[in-house]
């Protein structure tokens, strides 16, 4: 008999949902809802979508951005869940709200189907101490949860899997540097198939330049802008979250818009692309350092799949430890997963396609299916 699950990913100013087959992970049906309150969104999606109403659902794979240091894993969703979800509002304002509202709707919509929650942070809970502490004082680590947490794990869980299989290895012994790069950008070093270091901290803003985020910047800056321009911590935050990265540097958050304005010989333009790939060069090298070993650099998410220029500027300057691009292989517009590396290269260079739909489908599935066969 057929089975499907639905992911449902409900962001705070979009809906995505998606159909899949349970067993073939084809998709079905699905969709996106933009610029829309999350709550009407996920009623309006799962409404409209007709596949739906013939589905024979065995789960709902729901995304959610922060799982803290409680969530360590998917989890079926109840009223404890719910509550745990709620308490981590604080560490995802914009976030977790909406995708309590997506979970609230469908399962309203579904009231006789497990529902299961996703969280993006689930893969860096393997991060050591030394990696996600913090030097902070001991009241902020204990009673504030201030640590690293890392985010795009969905996405890094997928990918890791599929590298290591394009590079004939298994998963649980490839050393991975990983480079998800979209609107929103992270790195993340993978050890013998777990990950030991990420870029993004306590929220997304930490780390590469992003679209409109700035990424790394002195911890200092709020205070200073206090006193020389006025501005109270939200202003500050808010700046940095939506004002800054590509979106400050070129007046644009869109790389393709940037290396338009490149080929027009804007300077302002040249030196965004220049400081994204350099903050890009340092992460790598850092995390080579990191492993010791590194089975291949990986590339994924929009940019990453999709901008030949970002990866090759990006790696300039490493031959010395192996790693490179060939101009021919990168150049070419592939869509699948390929290396652009040179053939005999110490250290390939990969491109692997995302797809965090499936993932959550996946981890779904794992969670729901041993409770059916218990029954």
């Amino acid at each position: 008999m057929a089975a499907d699950v639905l992911v449902v990913n409900t962001g705070s100013s979009s809906v995505k949902y998606r159909l899949l087959d349970a067993d073939t992970r084809q998709r079905k049906a699905g969709g996106t809802i933009e610029r829309t309150a999350g709550t009407d969104a996920v009623g309006q999606a799962l409404a409209a979508e007709p596949a739906l109403a013939v589905a024979s659902l065995v789960a709902v794979g729901h995304r959610v951005v922060h799982g803290g240091e409680h969530f360590g894993g998917p989890v079926v969703i109840d009223r404890d869940v719910l509550a745990g979800i709620r308490d981590l509002a604080p560490l995802a304002p914009l976030h977790i709200p909406a995708n309590l509202a997506g979970i609230q709707v469908a399962r309203r919509a579904f009231p006789d189907v497990p529902h299961v929650a996703v969280f993006d942070t689930a893969f860096h809970q393997t991060l050591p101490p030394q990696a996600h502490t913090y030097a902070v004082p001991r009241q902020w680590r204990e009673h504030f949860g201030v640590r690293r947490y890392g985010f795009h794990g969905i996405s890094y869980q997928y990918v890791s899997r599929h590298a290591a299989a394009l590079l004939d290895r298994d998963a649980g012994e490839a050393n991975l540097i990983m480079l998800h790069l979209g609107n929103g950008a992270s790195a993340c070093a993978v050890e013998a198939g777990r990950s030991v270091e990420t870029s993004m901290g306590l929220t997304p803003l930490e780390g590469l330049v992003m679209g409109t985020r700035s990424g790394d910047v002195d911890p200092a800056l709020p205070g200073y802008l206090a006193r020389v321009a006025g501005l109270g911590p939200e202003d500050v935050e808010a700046a940095l979250n939506r004002d800054s990265g590509l979106l400050a540097l070129a007046g644009s958050n869109d790389l393709r818009d940037v290396w338009a304005a490149v080929d027009r010989g804007d300077c302002e333009a040249r030196l965004a692309i220049e400081v994204y790939c350099h903050r890009i060069r340092m992460y790598v090298g850092a995390y080579y350092a990191l492993l010791g070993r590194v089975d291949a650099v990986v590339f994924t998410a929009g940019v990453g799949e999709r901008d030949p220029g970002v990866r090759e500027l990006s790696l300039t300057g490493l031959d010395r430890l192996g790693i490179a691009v060939d101009p021919v292989r990168n150049a070419d517009p592939g869509q699948g997963e390929r290396f652009v590396s040179p053939e005999d290269a110490d250290v390939p260079v990969l491109v692997v396609p995302t797809d965090e739909e499936s993932e959550i489908a996946a981890q779904a599935l794992a969670c729901v299916r041993p409770l059916a066969a218990a029954r």
